[in-house]
């Protein structure tokens, strides 16, 4: 991508996101350090695919942010809502792209004559820049999914047991929730077709590769709310019913740990009357995120190899 466009979009990102307050300060950094290695790649879909989903995702998390900061608490004390998202949260969405686009680096340069121009033909070029796609209509789609669906009137099912849970818990699914990760991904689909340029031009083509990132990111919500209801805990306070959350995406203490400020690094209290209502405390939210990024990037390579051919 052409560093007179890139450098520009880098600053005015990297600036809305610190006076919006979207990103804390090392989140900022990381999220400039991420933009800059994207617009290394020579197409400017990686670039626009981060962009996009930046602005999509802090635009879900301001919705209706006074509701949603109801229906959760903070792991702090407070009332719950997505509040500044943090550099391992960057690096849980976008570190699977970013790793695909150091590779493609690695094995084509930094300049256009040995790479291929056009997309179609099954090369490794293409099969990494399909990774690159999934990975962001994948954290679209959760990501939309996510922050729209807890505002579903209808309370969320447990995607492995259908019972019925709070709103928030991990793992929790509801239509809306789908619909909107449905939306995300499609978002980020249409985004890719509309800059891709392929070898041999025709509907097939981009109808096909619409159709088949739309679906990899629908696969992707679907597999986060999987691994969230098994590997991931969702701790519910006792005396409000609510799921209690981790600030930026870190583990929930069911057991008092007290620092010298009465909270750990990941700002939580130790309570009593915090249970676990579902899951297993393996991983946090961010290795959920992350460990779902990478398993779609691979799918949408795999995939990508089929199709291509």
């Amino acid at each position: 991508m052409r560093a007179i466009i890139a450098v520009p979009c880098i600053i005015l990102l990297v600036a809305r996101a610190y006076t919006r307050k979207s990103l804390t300060v090392v989140g900022c950094l990381v999220a400039g350090l991420t933009a800059t290695i994207h617009a290394l790649h020579q197409s400017s879909i990686p670039f626009t695919l981060l962009g996009t989903f930046f602005l999509l995702g802090t635009s879900a998390t301001k919705v209706k942010h006074d509701v949603k900061a109801t229906l959760t608490q903070s792991s702090s004390g407070s009332s719950g809502g997505e509040g500044p998202r943090t550099s391992v949260q960057v690096v849980a969405n976008s570190g699977c792209a970013t790793l695909l686009i150091l590779i493609h680096v690695w094995l084509y340069g930094l300049g256009n004559t040995t790479a291929p121009q056009c997309f179609g033909r099954g090369t490794t070029a293409d099969i990494l820049l399909m990774g690159i796609m999934a990975n962001y209509a994948a954290v679209a789609a959760d990501t939309l999914s996510s922050e729209l669906g807890i505002l579903s009137k209808s309370k969320p099912v447990l995607i492995t047991s259908l019972r019925t849970v709070p709103p928030g818990t991990n793992g929790g699914v509801s239509l809306a929730g789908l619909l909107a990760g449905v939306g995300g991904s499609a978002a980020m689909a249409a985004t890719s077709i509309l800059l891709l340029k392929f070898c041999e031009t025709g509907k097939a083509g981009y109808i096909q590769t619409f159709f088949l990132l739309t679906a990899l990111g629908t696969a992707g919500t679907l597999l986060d709310s999987l691994l969230g209801a098994v590997l991931q805990a969702s701790v519910v306070d006792r005396r409000t019913g609510k799921v209690i959350e981790g600030l930026g995406g870190a583990k929930v203490l069911t057991k008092p740990r007290q620092a010298q400020n009465g909270a750990d690094g990941a700002g939580n209290k130790g309570h009593k009357t915090r249970v676990i209502n579902s899951g297993k405390d393996v991983l946090d939210n961010n290795q959920i995120n992350l460990l779902m990024a990478a398993i779609m990037s691979v799918s949408g390579m795999i995939a990508g190899n089929l199709v291509l051919k």
